[in-house]
């Protein structure tokens, strides 16, 4: 099913909305704070109640750590406005706040900083697919593979790939190395080495703590959990049916941006536990915005609030769409590639 895109897109011209968006740019330093304080605080409270379950249950166990999953989200999306410049107005304390989150999402802050960068100038542009995005080959591109790169293709583009191996994959082992900027220059090599080492030296103070099974049982469902839905939230803010790709010759940052990127439409408490970063038409438009004022930019311009609108139920139908449909400008399945 198709987002709501109420007005369509031809019915804003998405840089005529930047001057408007610059208002909300300006964090407020005590809130930023404070979303540190309530994000971290019940994680690390989450985290005692698992342990201590164990004794109790390894269901009740696993429970908090699928509720702690949902707050270590949470961090990485702080750490992900970090990396925006957009959570306090010094860059040091931004920078350093993102790497000490880093340790806990199990993610280089300066390595990822700069692959997602790259996925922000490119968004939308066919000939930027690769780098920081999850790869959509155009339904022309897939005809001309031989069988065994479609079926490659196919077993990339899997749930359990997409969902389960992928995140695994990309967040407990990729991230150990700078993978894509190895040849980049040192600054990515500390950023991925600095992280290794502070989460080797928390793991080694909560195995001692806690003994090496507890915090197995504790750590590892915790991570693998909030790795497949920080992937899942990523795949749906832009793998959506009406979503927007364009030839360079006729690509445009902010259409791409505001065109491209679903607005995803949660109940709360999800809104609260995934830092609005369903608003991610908004954000990619003007990524300065802080998360927490992202709410405050529709409720006072209702014309964004109804662009490209996709409710929970509506996002599950986006896994079956695997290709790029130039002609019909729509991302579209298997099937109708064929026909």
């Amino acid at each position: 099913m198709s987002p709501k895109a109420v007005p369509s897109a031809p019915d804003i011209a998405a840089r005529d909305w930047l001057r408007v968006l610059a208002r909300y740019r300006e964090p407020v330093e005590w809130r930023s704070a404070l979303e540190v304080v309530i994000t971290l605080g019940p994680l690390m409270a989450i985290w005692c109640l698992a342990w201590w379950a164990l004794s109790v249950s390894l269901i009740l166990s696993l429970a908090f750590s699928v509720l702690g999953s949902l707050f270590l989200v949470r961090m990485f999306l702080i750490q992900h406005d970090c990396g925006h410049g957009a959570f306090f107005k010094n860059r040091s304390v931004n920078n350093w706040l993102g790497r000490a989150i880093g340790v806990l999402t199990l993610t280089p802050y300066d390595v990822w900083k700069h692959g997602h960068a790259i996925h922000h100038s490119g968004s939308g542009n066919l000939d930027k697919r690769g780098v920081g995005d999850i790869f959509t080959y155009t339904v022309d591109e897939y005809k001309a593979l031989s069988a065994l790169r479609k079926l490659q293709y196919r077993a990339y583009r899997h749930p359990i790939t997409l969902f389960v191996i992928g995140p695994f994959y990309t967040f407990h082992l990729q991230q150990r190395l700078p993978v894509g900027f190895m040849k980049d220059g040192w600054k990515f090599w500390i950023s991925a080495m600095g992280t290794n080492l502070g989460m080797a030296l928390m793991a080694l103070g909560l195995i001692y703590l806690m003994g090496l099974s507890a915090f197995l049982w504790v750590y590892l469902p915790m991570t693998i959990i909030a790795s497949s839905i920080g992937v899942w939230l990523f795949y749906v803010q832009h793998q959506f049916e009406d979503t927007h790709w364009d030839q360079p010759e006729d690509w445009d940052l902010h259409e791409a941006a505001l065109h491209g990127s679903s607005h995803y439409v949660l109940p709360q408490p999800l809104r609260w536990l995934t830092a609005n970063i369903g608003v991610h038409h908004i954000h990619h438009l003007y990524s300065r915005i802080p998360y927490y004022r992202l709410y405050d930019v529709l409720n006072e311009h209702p014309a964004l609030d109804k662009v490209r609108q996709l409710t929970l139920m509506e996002s599950f139908a986006c896994v079956k769409l695997q290709l790029w449909c130039e002609k019909s400008r729509r991302l579209v399945t298997y099937s109708e590639a064929a026909a």
